[in-house]
């Protein structure tokens, strides 16, 4: 299976698959697209207008990794259900975190 983060330089880069108006906020394991990428599956109950939906995504992301929100930023895909997440901070840290969400 694909991994659905990057390391980087001072962080990592994030593919997230978002699911607005879903019922509950959670993160709902990996999931692989036709063309082999992976993604973090989450849904949010927020809607997906004026950057709501976002805005809970980066919430919820913060408190499941216990890291600040600012260090969250969407670097691609602010409209769109797909999205590249960049989180800074220590790579090796955030690796670990991220992926115990894979297996929450």
């Amino acid at each position: 299976m694909t991994s659905p983060f990057r390391v980087g330089a001072g962080g990592v880069n994030l593919s997230v698959r978002l699911t607005p108006n879903g019922g509950r906020d959670a993160v709902d394991g990996v999931e692989t697209d036709a063309n082999g990428e992976a993604y973090l599956k989450l849904r949010v109950t927020a809607v997906p207008e004026d950057g709501k939906a976002n805005k809970a995504l980066v919430a919820l992301l913060a408190k499941r990794l216990k890291i600040a929100k600012s260090a969250i930023s969407i670097v691609s895909g602010e409209t769109a259900r797909k999205k590249i997440l960049r989180i800074e901070g220590d790579p090796e840290d955030l690796s670990g975190k991220i992926e115990s969400l894979f297996r929450a």
